[in-house]
């Protein structure tokens, strides 16, 4: 099913379209949220939450793109299920993932971080707006889907000293630009 076919049943309010949500993007939001918590059953309840966030959104929301709105919808749950979850214990390999960008991106837990939340996400699509269309997807790959650098490497067909130089790169050249453009890191 189209996503304007599924939006229009949000918009309806007819119940067929979280299933046509789940039939669609389930697999993509349950793996999204599951590389944040390694968890399989908080990843389901963060899909789940997805589709009511998304229910409760929709209308007045129309987004142009349903896999977006709904993988951020999820992310954003999943990273609050994170931080809830992480004040005793640890995801490593998403603390990786959090200390590879603590250099480029401003803190997300101090008042200034949260008031230029909004303004920083603009500049860095912005930025990965004209990056080398395969350093977009790799950064991509790695700081929204939390792919590891194996299978960015395999995805990509790239080694895995080539994604971790690309990343490295991009990084580096993010936090100029955010430097030159006035965010405070």
């Amino acid at each position: 099913m189209e996503d304007e076919t599924i939006i229009g049943l949000y918009l309806k309010r007819d119940e067929e379209a979280i299933h046509a949500s789940s039939l669609k993007y389930g697999a993509l939001l349950k793996s999204v949220a599951y590389r944040i918590l390694n968890n399989s059953a908080d990843a389901e309840e963060c899909e789940n939450d997805a589709y009511f966030a998304a229910w409760n959104a929709i209308p007045p929301a129309q987004p142009k793109s349903l896999a977006a709105f709904l993988g951020r919808i999820v992310r954003n749950h999943a990273l609050n299920r994170y931080d809830y979850y992480t004040a005793d214990k640890r995801n490593r390999a998403f603390d990786l993932i959090l200390s590879e960008l603590s250099e480029c991106i401003p803190a997300r837990d101090t008042a200034e971080g949260s008031l230029e939340e909004g303004e920083t996400a603009e500049h860095i699509n912005r930025f990965l707006k004209h990056a080398d269309s395969a350093k977009r997807a790799v950064f991509v790959r790695r700081y929204w889907y939390s792919d590891t650098i194996k299978d960015i490497a395999l995805r990509y067909h790239f080694s895995e000293s080539k994604v971790k130089s690309m990343l490295m790169r991009t990084r580096s050249g993010l936090k100029k630009y955010l430097e030159k453009e006035g965010v405070t890191l």
